[in-house]
């Protein structure tokens, strides 16, 4: 009989408790409070007389670590991205050990050098017959490749370059010298001594830039004096030298 009664009673609306006139009684507190409390608001009243009010806000937290799951498999690589800015240079690094000896490499070339050298005289001494006239000689010191041809006094070049000229003569006494040292048909050095009733040694040297069929020669001038050089057969006075100095292969 209890039950159905219990029952009765739940069952009746909210408004019909105040019609039974059953007694009312104040609210009495019969469990602990909640633990931790909840913190007061922004200007809320705490009251000296509650118990909780003097005791340290907790906040519970909770170990994430113990919840992390096992780790994943990896995942698809992504595009490169952009190459940044170039740095600024590093500091020199310390220098390295000696490598070992490489091999010897092929042979070269063998290295092909010109060369071209003169050397005559005249033991004889001339005197001007004509205006022009070519002077020959009759001695050979050095001709390396016969390039220089004693009969018609003049050297053909082969190796062009820049040569060294010589010429050297002993005057005659009371004769005028007067001579050229050509390439090809013109002069391109004279040496000139006047008359003189004393015989010297008189000298004319040069360089002078040669081409391949050039010829360079001395030539005799006769003005309206007499004109001579002198020579002995025992001694030699009369001599015109030429070498090659530098090759154009080296210019």
């Amino acid at each position: 009989m209890v039950a159905p009664a219990l029952l009765l009673l739940l069952a009746l609306p909210a408004g019909a408790w105040r019609g039974l006139g059953l007694p009312r009684r104040s609210c009495v507190q019969c469990c602990r409070p909640a633990w931790p409390p909840a913190a007061p608001g922004l200007g809320a009243h705490v009251s000296d007389g509650d118990p909780w009010a003097r005791l340290p806000l907790l906040r519970p937290t909770i170990d994430i670590s113990i919840l992390k799951g096992e780790k994943g498999e990896a995942g698809v690589r992504g595009h490169s991205g952009r190459s940044g800015k170039e740095g600024p240079p590093g500091s020199r690094g310390l220098r390295g050990r000696k490598g070992q000896k490489g091999q010897a490499g092929l042979p070269g070339a063998q290295c092909t050098r010109a060369y071209a050298a003169f050397s005559v005289g005249r033991r004889e001494g001339l005197h001007s017959a004509d205006a022009l006239q070519a002077v020959t000689f009759d001695m050979e010191l050095v001709n390396l490749d016969g390039a220089f041809d004693l009969a018609s006094g003049r050297f053909l070049c082969t190796a062009p370059g820049v040569y060294f000229l010589s010429l050297n003569v002993h005057t005659w006494n009371y004769k005028e010298t007067y001579l050229h040292i050509m390439r090809n048909a013109r002069a391109a050095a004279v040496l000139y001594a006047q008359p003189s009733e004393r015989s010297v040694m008189q000298a004319q040297s040069l360089l002078l830039p040669l081409a391949a069929g050039d010829s360079v020669w001395v030539r005799m001038f006769q003005r309206d004096r007499d004109n001579a050089i002198f020579g002995e057969r025992g001694d030699l006075y009369i001599t015109f030298s030429g070498h090659l100095v530098k090759p154009d292969a080296e210019l």
